[in-house]
């Protein structure tokens, strides 16, 4: 137990080659050591776990090697790398911003650059989360920064790159890391579990690579705590149990029900999921990425962004065959609103629930569309057959009679399926009837030897022709209902002017617009309303519709019109001197120059 390291520092990286997931930083860095262009400051910016500060400490340790390899990696075995690994090196130097982060750190860092290093070429200072000095430390670092000594190498490691001053930035060469991916995290947790002796299913492994969001220190943290749940028997089960993550089989069975429209079962199975201890956003959240992984699997160009286990990936496979591509956008799209809205929602457990009801209908509309709009059926000569009739044709009538077929236009879908297309049909003939009285009259030879053959009518049709004559009565009616020309004075205008701004008391400018500017009668029907400024005319021209129609309904009159206009700018007065006022009051009374003189006045 004493000797008991965690795997995050047990396997942590010693050499380039053995970092995970930044194969281009990596080479760079391997690069500059091996032709020796090397900068004076490095910032190392990317999220938690990618190994910012592991690569600072092999660059450190690599461009203070004494015997280099050829592909610039550190041979371990001089004297410098042995101190680095046993951690007594001194050419090395690591500070953590975040609780060294006054100006009296910065100047005992800058007295320590001017110390040189005992053995090897370069003195390295690490300054991890260097975002987190102050503003004051930055300025006292930036000369320092800008015009170290040749000895002395600065490396910056920060997850807020945008928290740094520019003036940091400009001064530093920048790398990027970038999130690990889960295949790579899956691959490296298959070797730590080969090297521990551990057996590890690949999609218990994979569900640990995705927790970790990319970061391998967070998986490898999972990892060992999913060990000692498991006993060194890492199974999926156990990884969804230990780790709280809602089970892929839970998504599979609600897509299952949304496809066959059971809206009961879904809200079922969502109780069953908050009674197991999970937020309601958790599950909406993890049923939008399984939409999103459905829909990566319908093309094979896609397929390799579904970051799953092989058996999963087989499951999402299979299902993806029976949903279309329009279902999986609509429900990408439901899934993904209710998630924005969730937090606004003042009955979060409803606009879930209200969310799968509408997954389940998705198909349901599909598959009631042809229930909804009927179509007339072409009917059967068998259907059409009359029962024969008792009695055989008159050879004086005519052979062919008019008739006319009227169906009824609304025929109950239940019978349409129980009997078949069938009509109420009312068949009216000309004036020649023939009675029983008439057959009577009729001779023996006259009836034909062989039975009559069924007669069959003419397939119904429905008459649109009284449909359009009603509908245009209908217009008409509705044309003198709404045609009103009541007459109205002036005073009745203005009171329904008024009565309008109440309507709308948040619009102050239009209100005040039309409370100063009343409108005037032209005739019976045309006002004319003057406004002061362009503003105020373009206020009323937007809300011109809404207000003729509240005056044709106040007033009863369906004839106003109305005629906005600005009114005519007055001339700008100009601004006169004194002698100039002096001269204008002279030429209106010629006795104030009189006066002058009189006095001896003159103008200020």
């Amino acid at each position: 137990m004493d000797n008991y390291i965690v795997s995050a520092r047990k396997y942590r990286p010693s050499t380039f080659h053995s970092v995970i997931g930044q194969k281009a930083l990596t080479q760079t860095l391997k690069n500059a050591i091996s032709s020796g262009k090397l900068a004076h400051a490095y910032l190392f910016c990317g999220p938690r776990g990618v190994g910012k500060t592991t690569c600072a400490r092999i660059f450190a340790k690599t461009i203070n090697c004494l015997h280099p390899t050829a592909d610039g990696e550190a041979c371990n075995e001089c004297e410098s790398c042995k101190a680095f690994n046993e951690q007594r090196s001194y050419n090395i130097l690591e500070l953590d911003a975040a609780s060294n982060n006054s100006v009296d750190d910065i100047r005992q860092l800058t007295e320590q650059v001017r110390i040189p290093p005992q053995i090897g070429k370069y003195k390295v200072f690490i300054i991890d989360e260097v975002h987190m000095l102050s503003t004051a430390a930055f300025n006292a670092f930036l000369k320092t920064l800008e015009e170290p000594p040749h000895h002395a190498l600065f490396i910056l490691a920060t997850t807020e790159k945008h928290k740094i001053l520019p003036t940091i930035l400009s001064r530093c060469q920048i790398y990027d890391f970038q999130r690990i991916t889960t295949a790579d995290t899956v691959e490296h947790l298959q070797y730590v579990a080969s090297q521990e002796g551990v057996a590890a299913e690949p999609e218990a492994l994979s569900v640990i690579a995705q927790k970790a969001d990319g970061g391998m220190r967070d998986a490898l943290s999972i990892f060992d705590q999913v060990v000692s749940f498991s006993n060194g028997n890492i199974t999926y089960q156990s990884v969804i149990e230990n780790l709280n993550v809602l089970d892929y089989e839970y998504y599979f069975s609600l897509t299952d029900t949304f496809l066959r429209n059971a809206v009961p079962e879904a809200l079922i199975l969502f109780d069953k999921i908050l009674k197991k201890g999970f937020e309601a956003q958790y599950f909406i959240s993890g049923l939008s990425n399984h939409f999103r992984d459905l829909l990566v699997c319908k093309d094979p160009i896609t397929l390799p962004l579904l970051e799953v286990g092989p058996a999963t990936a087989q499951r999402y496979a299979e299902q993806a065959k029976q949903c279309s591509n329009e279902f999986l956008y609509k429900a990408i799209e439901l899934s993904n609103r209710c998630d924005l809205n969730y937090r606004n929602s003042n009955n979060k457990k409803l606009l879930v629930e209200l969310t799968l009801i509408q997954l389940c209908q998705l198909t349901a509309a599909k598959n009631s569309q042809p229930e909804q709009q009927p179509t007339l059926q072409k009917v059967s000569p068998a259907a059409q057959t009359v029962p024969q009739r008792s009695f055989s044709p008159i050879q004086n009538a005519p052979t062919e009679q008019k008739r006319t077929v009227t169906t009824n236009a609304t025929v109950a879908s239940s019978a349409q399926t129980s009997t078949g297309t069938r009509a109420t049909e009312t068949i009216q003939t000309d004036k020649t009837v023939v009675n029983k009285a008439q057959l009577n009259e009729l001779p023996n030879n006259q009836h034909p030897a062989q039975k009559p053959k069924p007669r069959t009518i003419p397939i119904p049709s429905i008459s649109i022709k009284k449909p359009i004559i009603e509908t245009k009565e209908q217009v008409q009616e509705t044309r003198k209902d709404v045609d009103m020309n009541n007459s109205f004075s002036e005073e009745d205008l203005q009171k329904a002017w008024i009565k309008f701004t109440n309507t709308i008391p948040t619009e102050t400018v239009l209100v005040n617009t039309m409370r100063t500017c009343p409108p005037k009668m032209l005739n019976a029907t045309d006002f004319e309303v003057v406004v002061d400024n362009k503003e105020q005319l373009d206020r009323l021209n937007e809300r011109g519709t809404d207000l003729m129609q509240f005056l044709k309904k106040e007033l009863k009159n369906t004839r106003i019109s109305m005629r906005p206009r600005e009114s005519e700018k007055q001339e700008k007065h100009k601004a006169f001197s004194q002698r100039e006022r002096f001269d204008l009051m002279v030429q209106k009374n010629p006795n104030i120059m009189h006066l002058k003189d009189k006095f001896g006045l003159e103008l200020a």
